[in-house]
This record gives structure tokens, C-alpha cells and sequence, in this order.
């Protein structure tokens, strides 16, 4: 521990991403001008946002500031999505601390930037320490659905902070260590100041399923399957492509990998040993044919019904070599992401309508996510002890779920917290507490295609109007000498109306295009057509919701000859 003379009055907190959302997590912590950083994650889009393809955190509050180095936990895209993003930013010589299959899947992705230098990686294992200016931090195992997977005790001159990354307890995982409890109880006999833990469980009764539990299961659907086995989940369920290979291996059957992501990750897997299989055990999806159904196990993305996935296009008939077919098997182990329902639903009666059989989670236990619930989640609490407590990781409901999991176990409410996303959060030995003076800011970076931040409130509203009410563009060539329109204006119309079928309210738009524009010419005496667009966009908005009750995006065209 640090003698009393070296303690500064606090240390910060600011949470960059992670809380009130599922996603883009990113922790900042601060001592004088020490920084370090903890994930660098990316959320998917909803609905409302169309045409955007991440959500990254707002790191406006980095700049300027002395970043010693980036804790990155595990290999999920929540906790590295926004690495490329940001190294520019923050600095490429920056080093990152990670393990190593985590390392190897942030290198693989860097390859589709090619425009950023090499990062500055150094691989970590269980029990590595590392210091950084005033802060030292140590790694310890944790069981997720991933493997490299590291929580994080992290001494600092105020006091230990423990970060439990995400997690599980599980003393059966497939293809990983079980959770060594015995090195969690000597963590928490370190006067653990503050615990930083994963809320995303938090409203789920009980203890998470283990593997051991899944594999069984998986297993009955195995021996009963006469034809094809289809298994899709996610490409970064490590632990369920091992047991789906090992599982396939023991039934003699071949297995062909489908999924640029899943793809991959199993090359990246089998290099570093965290995905073994039996040499001709995997094969080229071209390959399929060569062999009996009974003999074949397809896995791949697209359990969540993207439209781009390897999934839709076997069930659609576009892949050029698996197509489904009756007698085939198809397992869905995975859950389905809040939002996902729907277009799940439409997957699944493809698929029963092709004559295929479906297992999915609701029906057995052939899924398991890698977060703990809440009989695992008391048991971090009292495993740790700590003084002050803070959920990270869930929606808000999820946090407060996980503060009254806390007080259960005997947490005074004055020591927990539930801040916000750019909440500054002061840590002092004998207190916790948010600024009401200070925020760092935290709003959405939405990334579209090669852009970064640069899609707004404006882009977007106008993006939702498009897919409500449609488009509606009028073009109008006028005489450059006199000003008036030579012939009537041209109309087109995509996603507002039926241009055949609304041949009066046509006929009445333009009528009322040519009088604005005739009104302008008589009333100025050099013409502003931008002015002049302006209005029509206006006065023909204002008409078109009178006849139709809708606001498509008006764009006047205005071509002098």
C-alpha cells in the first residue's frame, strides 16, 4: 500500500460507455495526470438509427490528457469495436495490455484499416502485473463465453479497485480453466476499496448454466439427428464452435465453417490452441457433397436473422453450395438480442416451411450466455467485500437490479453508485460521489461507412422521414433570360405516392410550383433561387400534408437554360 504522504486527495472515474446500454463500453480512470483506459467498444445500431453501422464512445474528454495505457479485458467487440476508431486519436504509441487470443483478434481486424500504423500490444496471462505511472494493475482469469477473458485488480494511491470484466462462475467450462476461487478470496482480503461488476445478468434469478450442462444437451440432439446438422450462433462463441467440432468429431461427421467473422476466429483460435480439431475434421463448404447428410455439420453466423449472414443465404438458396432442405437440423445456441425478435421469428418459419427441424434455447439448454446471474453476482459481492460499489456493464435497469443484489448482501446504500455514461466520479478512502459541477461528454459517435461523428440529429431525422413518408423531388427548368418555367415541372416520387395512381394531386402541385416560382420572378428583381427552393420546399410541404396527412422529404430542382 502506498505510504500516507503519496495519497492525493481522489482519484476519477468516468465512464466513457458501457452504462444505461449493452455496448461501446469504455472506462477512463484518473489520478493527477495518470490516465488509463479500460475497453474500447463499439454498440450496434437499432432501428432508429438507419444506415448506421457502430456506435463508439465520445472521447472528447482523452484529449490532452496523458493516456499511460489501454487495459483492454477480452475479445468481444463491445470491449474492442472502437480500437480503430480511436488509436489515431489517442496516440499510436500508446501501448494496449491484453491476452492473446484477444491480441489476435484486434491485430486480424486491424487488416481492414490499413491506413493506421501497427499497434503497440503486449500480451498478458493470469497473475501478469503491469505498472503504469501510479497505477498498478494485475490480470486474473475469468470465466466468460470467450477465453483470454481478465478481471482486473488495479492498486492505485487512493485505494484497489477490482473490475470484474464480464463474467461467470463455472467449475465445467468447455475448452477453459474453471473459475479458481481461491485466488478470488485472496483478491478480496486486499481491502478492496471499490468493485467495478458486469450488471448485464443482473435480472436473472439463480446461477448461470455451465458449459458441461450445454454440451450435454447439444449431444442428444447429435445422437437423434439423422441428416445435416445447421448450428448457428455467434462467430465469437468460442466455447460453443469447440463443442459443436468435438461434438461432430465423435459422431463422425465432417464440419465446414461458414461466416467471415466465425471464419476468422477459428484460424485465429486453432493458431493459438483455443479451437482444436482433428486433421480432416474441418472442410470447404464446396466439399459438402462429397460426403452422406449424416456426416456433415455446417456451423455459421446468423442466428440473429441478418440479412447478410451465411444463415439467410443457405435458407434463401443463394449460397453456392448449402442450400436447406428437409431433414436437415437446425440449432439456434444463442439467445436472441433485444430487437432481434421479429426478424428471428420470420428465420425460424423459413426454415420449418423448408421441411427442417429447429432447437433453440427456449426449447433446452443448448445455450449459455457468459454473464452471471444474480446468485453468482451476490457471491462476487461477498467474495470481495468491498467498501464502495458500482455496477458497470447493463442497461440502467439492469445497474439498479445489481445495487439492490448489493444491499442484499449488506452493502450500505451510501456506498453504491449508479452513475452515467460522462459522469465524473470522485473515489476518496472514506467516500464516492458524482460532480454535480463537472461532465465529460458522452453522446453517441455514430460510424457510417468511412465516416466517424459525422452523422447527426439532422442526417438521421432526415434518414426516418425517408423510410416514414418517402421522397419527393421536384424538378423545374426555367428561362435564364426571363425567369419564367419553360415546361410544366417534372415530379418524382419514392415512398410517398403512386405516381399513376395520384394524377389530380400531381396536377395540383405543379400547378402550385409554377405559381411560387412565377410570384418570386415578379416580386424580386435579380432572383435568389436558393431562396426560391426554399420556399417551394416550404409552401409545397405545407400542401402535400393537407391532401395526405405526410411529410416526405421535398428537394426542388431548379435548372436555368
Amino acid at each position: 500500500m502506498y505510504a500516507q504522504k503519496q495519497i492525493s486527495k481522489h482519484l476519477r472515474l468516468i465512464p466513457l460507455g458501457g452504462l444505461g446500454e449493452v455496448g461501446r463500453n469504455m472506462m477512463v480512470l484518473e489520478y493527477q495526470k495518470d490516465v488509463i483506459i479500460i475497453d474500447m467498444g463499439l454498440k450496434m445500431p437499432g432501428e432508429e438509427l438507419p444506415g448506421i453501422d457502430y456506435i463508439i464512445p465520445n472521447i472528447s474528454y482523452l484529449k490532452g490528457k496523458n493516456v499511460l495505457g489501454i487495459i483492454i479485458t477480452h475479445g468481444h467487440y463491445d470491449h474492442i469495436g472502437a480500437i480503430p476508431y480511436f488509436i489515431d486519436k489517442i496516440g499510436v504509441k500508446t501501448p494496449f495490455f491484453t491476452g492473446g487470443l484477444t491480441r489476435g483478434i484486434i491485430i486480424k481486424r486491424q487488416e481492414d484499416f490499413k491506413h493506421l500504423p501497427k499497434l503497440n500490444i503486449t500480451t498478458v496471462k493470469d497473475g501478469s502485473k503491469i505498472r503504469l505511472g501510479r497505477f498498478e494493475v494485475e490480470f486474473f482469469h475469468q470465466n466468460h463465453s470467450i477465453a483470454d477473458n481478465f478481471g482486473l485488480i488495479i492498486r492505485t494511491p487512493v485505494g484497489n479497485i477490482v473490475h470484474t470484466s464480464d463474467f461467470k462462475f463455472d467449475d465445467n467450462p468447455v475448452n477453459d480453466s474453471p473459475t479458481n476461487f481461491a485466488k478470488l478470496k485472496r483478491i478480496g482480503e486486499q481491502k478492496i476499496l471499490l468493485l467495478l461488476s458486469d450488471s448485464t445478468g443482473a435480472e436473472i434469478e439463480g446461477h448461470s448454466l455451465s458449459e458441461k450442462t450445454i454440451m450435454e444437451n447439444l449431444e442428444e440432439i447429435f445422437k437423434k439427428s439423422k441428416g445435416r446438422i445447421i448450428a448457428a450462433t455467434f462467430g465469437s462463441l468460442i466455447n460453443r464452435i469447440q463443442q459443436i467440432i468435438t461434438l461432430s468429431e465423435k459422431y463422425g461427421r465432417k464440419v465446414t465453417v461458414n461466416g467471415y467473422s466465425m471464419k476468422t476466429n477459428v484460424e485465429i483460435c486453432q493458431n493459438l490452441g483455443h479451437i482444436k480439431a482433428n486433421k480432416g475434421t474441418l472442410i470447404q463448404s464446396k466439399n459438402v457433397a462429397d460426403y452422406p447428410d449424416s456426416q456433415i455439420t455446417v456451423l455459421c453466423t446468423g442466428a440473429q436473422g441478418e440479412e447478410e449472414a451465411t444463415l439467410m443465404r443457405i435458407i434463401n438458396h443463394e449460397h453456392p453450395f448449402l442450400n436447406l432442405k428437409k431433414g436437415d437440423t437446425m440449432i439456434f445456441s444463442s439467445s436472441v438480442i433485444p430487437g432481434n425478435e421479429r426478424s428471428v421469428q420470420m428465420l425460424k418459419d423459413d426454415i420449418l416451411r423448408q421441411g427442417a427441424k429447429i432447437f433453440h434455447y427456449k426449447m433446452m439448454d443448448i445455450h449459455a450466455g457468459g454473464h452471471a446471474h444474480q446468485e453468482e453476482l451476490k457471491e462476487m459481492i461477498r467474495i470481495m467485500k468491498p467498501k464502495f460499489f458500482m455496477p458497470i456493464h447493463g442497461q440502467y435497469s439492469m445497474q439498479i437490479s445489481h445495487i439492490e443484489l448489493a444491499q442484499e448482501e449488506g452493502m450500505l446504500e451510501e456506498n453504491t453508485i449508479v452513475p452515467e455514461n460522462g459522469n465524473i466520479i470522485y473515489l476518496e478512502p472514506n467516500k464516492i460521489f458524482v460532480s454535480k459541477k463537472e461532465k465529460a461528454p458522452a453522446g453517441p459517435v455514430m460510424v457510417d461507412g468511412l465516416g466517424v461523428g459525422d452523422v447527426g440529429e439532422i442526417v438521421l431525422k432526415d434518414r426516418q422521414t425517408l423510410a416514414k413518408d418517402g421522397m419527393f423531388v421536384i424538378i423545374a427548368i426555367v428561362d435564364r433570360q426571363t425567369g419564367k418555367i419553360k415546361t410544366s415541372p417534372d415530379i418524382i416520387s419514392r415512398g410517398f405516392v403512386y405516381l399513376r395512381e395520384s394524377k389530380e394531386l400531381l396536377h395540383q402541385t405543379r400547378k402550385k410550383v409554377v405559381e411560387i416560382i412565377s410570384k418570386t420572378v415578379e416580386s424580386e428583381g435579380a432572383v435568389n433561387w436558393n431562396h426560391t427552393k426554399e420556399d417551394v420546399r416550404r409552401k409545397i410541404g405545407k400542401f402535400l400534408f393537407t391532401k395526405t396527412k405526410r411529410k416526405p422529404v421535398i428537394l426542388p430542382v431548379i435548372i436555368e437554360v
